[in-house]
């Protein structure tokens, strides 16, 4: 029997407050894995979390505090992006 896992397998909080998530998918057949990849991605602070992972969102939770949001808008800003 052929099975798909999706797991959030990495999550590092960057200097910046950004959150960097790493999903990894698993094709199993009978319990033994036979294939898998990666796929990354970017939370930056101020960023709408409802669709991520229970463990990003708990992160996010802690890391972007208003005054991270703050200085991570401030800092977009400045560099004019």
């Amino acid at each position: 029997m052929l099975e798909k896992i999706e797991v959030v397998d990495l999550i590092e909080v960057i200097e910046n407050g950004s959150i960097q998530v790493r999903t990894k998918t698993a094709i199993k057949e009978d319990g033994v894995e036979i294939s898998s990849k990666f796929h990354r991605h970017v939370v930056v602070p101020g960023a709408d979390v409802s669709a991520e992972d229970a463990k990003v969102k708990a992160i996010c939770s802690a890391v972007h505090t208003a005054g991270v949001i703050t200085a991570y808008k401030a800092a977009i800003a400045a560099q004019g992006v």
